[in-house]
């Protein structure tokens, strides 16, 4: 059974940042791809960023793209998301999830596994 444990959320300051943690359970980490999501009260889950199985290729949401990071060490089977800049409207519940596939994706439809979600406030 594979399973993610987010941390690292909290409250920031707008401008502040923030260090998302997704450990994973599981051998198959390092030939998945991983991402994140994040759903904000009332709004539908959206994609954030996504990273291949080496961390080769990474994508990210048009509105965190220049701000956020994400990154992965295999040795570790942890996932990242560095958020810098943070504006009131990235405040949301986040989620890891391990995709399928060994490529990048942001279909959600891609990704078999999720983890419970850490939430990120920022306030203006």
């Amino acid at each position: 059974q594979v399973q993610l444990v987010e941390s690292g959320g909290g409250l920031v300051q707008a401008g502040g940042s923030l260090r998302l943690s997704c450990a994973t359970s599981g051998r198959t980490f390092s030939r998945n791809a991983m991402g994140w999501f994040r759903q904000a009260p009332g709004k539908e889950r959206e994609f954030v960023a996504t990273i291949s199985w080496s961390g080769s290729s990474t994508s990210y949401a048009d509105s965190v793209k220049g701000r956020f990071t994400i990154s992965r060490d295999n040795a570790k089977n942890t996932v990242y998301l560095q958020m810098n800049s943070l504006k009131p409207e990235d405040t949301a519940v986040y989620y890891c999830a391990r995709s399928r596939w060994a490529s990048d994706t942001r279909r959600s439809t891609d990704y078999d596994y999720w983890g419970q979600g850490t939430q990120v406030t920022v306030s203006s």
